[in-house]
């Protein structure tokens, strides 16, 4: 129960820093945002990973598949539910994971969250951009 909790001050904290400060929305955002946080947790989050993925100038940040994600991305005009759908078969057992992802992508803001049945419905559904 410890380290759930230190898990998620640190996933708290982390997704602090990636909100601009007052002082940064006077002077305007940097160039393309500060990047999208992204979520996974299992069901009830008994279990929760967050990484920041940034776009711009080029892919960077803690995510493993930065380059791919933001490829996927950009074809799908940033709009999470248009992602390049893989064709996988995938069993009927359900297993929710939930994604989100808040921040900016290429100077939009986005806040978007869905829960697919298993992970493997995640992967088919979502490519690279969750895959950390």
């Amino acid at each position: 129960m410890r380290s759930l909790l230190v898990t998620s001050a640190a996933l708290l904290a982390l997704a602090a820093s990636a909100v601009p400060s007052a002082a940064a929305s006077v002077q305007g955002p940097p160039p393309g945002g500060r990047g999208l946080f992204l979520t996974l947790s299992g069901d009830q989050n008994t279990w929760i990973r967050g990484v920041l993925l940034r776009c711009t100038p080029e892919p960077s940040g803690h995510h493993p598949f930065a380059q791919e994600a933001c490829a996927e991305l950009d074809r799908a005009g940033g709009d999470f539910g248009e992602l390049p759908r893989q064709d996988r078969i995938c069993t009927k057992e359900y297993d929710p994971v939930t994604v989100g992802a808040t921040g900016t992508f290429r100077g939009r803001p986005v806040a978007w969250h869905q829960t697919y049945g298993n992970a493997c419905e995640l992967a088919a559904s979502t490519g690279h951009v969750f895959r950390f």
